[in-house]
């Protein structure tokens, strides 16, 4: 199966929000999103890795031991992708669940991420 560039980057995504260390975390952020890509849904509005990161961070901090997952294929064209996730427990169960849509830069990285909730813990 070949990659292709929305692949990648989503790729790269998940690497960043389920990396454990904060020096994981901004490298990660680095290496998915541009130095002034943005991130935002219902809960957040953030741009910039340091922001990026901390959104993430404070993810992990609210669900300790939880791991993101992609749920189905990537779907993309011209600078824009499409995907879906879910969050999952140490149990296997996966209480939040949402899809994505990114916008890339030249390089790959993530200019911008749309991020919709479609199943959020009580």
């Amino acid at each position: 199966m070949s990659t292709n560039r929305y692949e990648t980057a989503v790729a790269r995504y998940f690497e960043a929000w389920n990396a454990t260390s904060a020096e994981a975390v901004a490298k990660a952020v680095a290496d998915a999103w541009t130095a002034d890509g943005g991130y935002t849904d219902p809960l957040a509005d953030v741009t910039g890795h340091d922001a990026v990161a901390a959104v993430i961070t404070a993810a992990h901090e609210q669900f300790p031991g939880f791991v993101f997952r992609p749920l189905g294929e990537v779907d993309g064209h011209h600078e824009t992708a499409r995907f879906g996730w879910e969050l999952v427990a140490p149990d296997g169960s996966a209480p939040a669940a949402g899809f994505d849509v990114i916008t890339l830069a030249e390089d790959g990285r993530i200019r911008s991420v749309l991020g919709f909730l479609d199943r959020v813990p009580s």
